[in-house]
């Protein structure tokens, strides 16, 4: 079993950034991709973005791409989650999810991860 711990999350205003860190443990899960997801209050979980277990691919959501940017380091079994000119409409709790890589694909689509986080909170003033 492997588990995802995030933290960062917090109240910023408008433009602000902030950076969201996962820390895996557990079985070591080394060949693991790794996705950001979240969910707003009241719709439904969706990507954020993700990055292969080699560091190599990245793939972001349409509004992710240009202000996010997600890194890892495998040695200390982390992976983070810049965002930067953050708006109102990017509240929402913020999940980390894994799942071992399989043929190099980095998926956006919740349904391949397998492991997830409890999720941290991102506020966002105007």
């Amino acid at each position: 079993q492997v588990q995802l711990v995030e933290s960062g999350g917090g109240l910023v205003q408008a433009g602000d950034s902030l950076r969201l860190s996962c820390a895996a443990s557990g079985r070591t899960c080394t060949k693991c991709n790794m996705g950001w997801f979240r969910q707003a209050p009241g719709k439904e979980r969706e990507f954020v973005a993700a990055v292969g277990w080699s560091a190599g691919k990245t793939i972001y959501a349409e509004f992710a791409k240009g202000r996010f940017t997600v890194s890892r380091d495998n040695a200390k079994n982390t992976v983070d989650l810049q965002m930067n000119s953050l708006q109102p409409e990017d509240t929402a709790v913020y999940s980390c999810a894994a799942y071992l890589s399989i043929a190099g694909q980095v998926h956006a689509d919740r349904s391949y991860y397998d492991y997830w986080g409890q999720g941290t909170r991102v506020t966002v003033s105007a």
